[in-house]
């Protein structure tokens, strides 16, 4: 019998392609989303017609709704438990989980808590693995000095302590440590991945790096740049909150190639996963206008005050020195590639 996963979030970004290469490799997967009054499948289309696929609806936040799942999948998988399981349901905006903090802890903390206490008491144990998704934006402001080719650098690695400087990192620091505690106290395979940001153009359209490619790719098919009179008043900006911020950024496909391999070694261990190299939002906004033929894109950007964050993330670099050497792993996408993918998209 092939391979059995389950996919909490499986309509977002990193959930979709997670399906798309654990079919590839001949799983059976139950994909579960959050009830949704409009179509929110577009990023698994590809997949809803698959033999080996089944789409639930469900919630995190529920334990009722958590323990159902594990049934109907089981039935799916013909009576086995799932061998793996990934958590990648959650609030995922940073910005939003200011105004929403509360939703943020229940989907973020109480969610993984939730799935991982159906495992523990209903399921198998031993048999099923589990998948957290926690982030960089656990670290905050933290970070350690490491020596590298130009000498000391900043970076974050599995040891840096956490300083979440939001609602949303501090609802997965909450869950980061309940991961923790279940594999050290139950001996369960559970194991957290912390990643750094990882785009597509499956990534939603809240996000920065999402808005910054599709108004680039509204900017140039609009053919205004000269602002003709027909058009009756100039492109407007692209509004932006704190463009000297610092992300490690990444491709989404590599990393679910990542959370697939942590599921698969003998022993269940955290790791830190990146690119190793780090690029601001301005840096993101001048390769995404060259992407166009446009230098000079500062004059169609603004600095907007509704986003910036109240307490925001200032430089975030991962050190993949753990996953490079013990997991195997390496991110295949550059930065101005991962840019040029996401310009493209939009232009289609």
């Amino acid at each position: 019998m092939s391979k059995t996963a389950i996919i909490f979030g499986v309509t977002g970004q990193d959930g979709s392609y997670l399906s798309e290469y654990l079919l590839g490799l001949d799983y059976r997967v139950v994909g579960v989303t959050r009830r949704c009054s409009v179509d929110n499948t577009i990023n698994i289309k590809g997949v809803l017609s698959h033999p080996h696929f089944l789409l639930l609806e469900g919630d995190v936040a529920d334990y009722i709704s958590v323990s159902g799942t594990f049934k109907q999948a089981k039935s799916f998988f013909g009576g086995v438990e799932p061998r793996e399981v990934y958590n990648l349901a959650a609030q995922s905006h940073v910005g939003l989980s200011f105004s929403q903090p509360v939703a943020a802890f229940r989907n973020n903390a109480e969610g993984p808590l939730n799935i991982l206490t159906v495992i523990h008491t209903e399921g198998q144990p031993n048999c099923t693995r589990f998948y957290q998704a926690s982030t960089s934006e656990m670290f905050g402001s933290n970070y350690v000095e490491a020596q590298g080719w130009g000498g000391p650098r900043k970076i974050q690695n599995e040891e840096t302590p956490f300083t979440p400087n939001s609602p949303y990192a501090i609802a997965k620091v909450a869950a980061h440590h309940t991961v923790r505690m279940f594999r050290e106290a139950y001996g369960m395979y559970a194991c957290a991945g912390i990643l750094f940001n990882h785009e597509s153009p499956r990534r939603g359209e809240k996000f920065v790096t999402r808005r910054i490619a599709k108004y680039v790719a509204s900017l140039h098919a609009s053919c205004t740049l000269d602002f003709p009179s027909g058009l009756g008043k100039p492109f407007p900006k692209l509004k932006l909150g704190n463009l000297d911020a610092y992300r490690d950024w990444g491709y989404a496909p590599d990393y679910v190639r990542a959370m697939h391999m942590m599921l698969n070694r003998e022993q269940p261990e955290d790791f830190v996963i990146g690119t190793g190299e780090t690029h601001t939002v301005r840096d993101f906004c001048a390769a995404a206008f060259s992407c166009v033929g446009i230098s000079d894109w500062e004059q169609f950007v603004e600095v907007d005050q509704e986003y910036i964050r109240p307490l925001d993330v200032d430089y975030l670099c991962a050190s993949t020195h753990k996953a490079n050497t013990i997991l195997g792993w390496e991110s295949q996408v550059t930065f101005n590639e991962l840019v040029e993918i996401m310009v493209k998209a939009e232009l289609r």
